[in-house]
């Protein structure tokens, strides 16, 4: 947005799309911050001018030096990251684990519900777990806050690569209760927000 106006999204292409840069961003009502940057992109492409950006930064890449099972986090357009580490995984033919646990404020937050639903059909190394906080009736997944979700479902996470995006405080919050609660390995806790936070 300008030299001092710097505002970080996670990337969520991956390597295997050559050529593409995709980013998800939760331009709502409730969110200026986002709107702006939209604004400005449409902007500029009604007007034939460019966006620069810099590009990549933070700790969000997948490790393939690991053969660990992976857990991905995410809220709302944090997704944007993990979808990019799971395009990745499974175009490459991983065979580890993957847990994907996605959280929104609502089911509408979950704008790939379907596509992962179809993708853990088709991959059966691949779990993934919706978590909704205030779900309908007809709901099919869990409730609750995205974080309480995994740690209901892991009794430890010392084995696993961690990687989680989303706000800030989400990912502030994840590395210090799984770390103290779960036996979560900080040093295989990744996370764009990490290079800010």
């Amino acid at each position: 947005m300008g030299e001092k106006d710097k505002r970080p999204f996670s990337i969520a292409s991956s390597p295997c799309r050559d050529g593409e840069l995709e980013l998800h961003i939760g331009a709502a009502e409730h969110n200026p911050y986002a709107i702006e940057v939209v604004e400005a992109m449409k902007t500029a492409l009604a007007n034939g001018t460019t966006i620069e950006i810099e590009a990549p930064h933070g700790d969000a890449w997948v490790r393939d030096d690991s053969d660990k099972p992976l857990l991905m986090i995410a809220g709302g357009t944090g997704f944007s990251y993990v979808r990019s580490i799971l395009d990745n995984c499974l175009s490459r033919g991983v065979t580890q684990p993957i847990f994907v646990y996605w959280g929104g404020r609502d089911a509408c937050q979950l704008y790939a519900h379907d596509e992962l639903q179809a993708l853990a059909k088709q991959h059966s190394n691949l779990t993934y777990i919706p978590v909704v906080e205030d779900a309908p009736k007809e709901w099919v997944g869990k409730t609750g806050n995205v974080l309480e979700a995994v740690s209901n479902d892991f009794v430890s996470l010392s084995a696993y690569d961690i990687y989680l995006c989303g706000r800030f405080e989400m990912a502030g919050a994840a590395r210090e209760q799984f770390t103290a609660e779960k036996g979560a390995d900080r040093e295989r806790m990744f996370a764009d927000a990490f290079a800010f936070i």
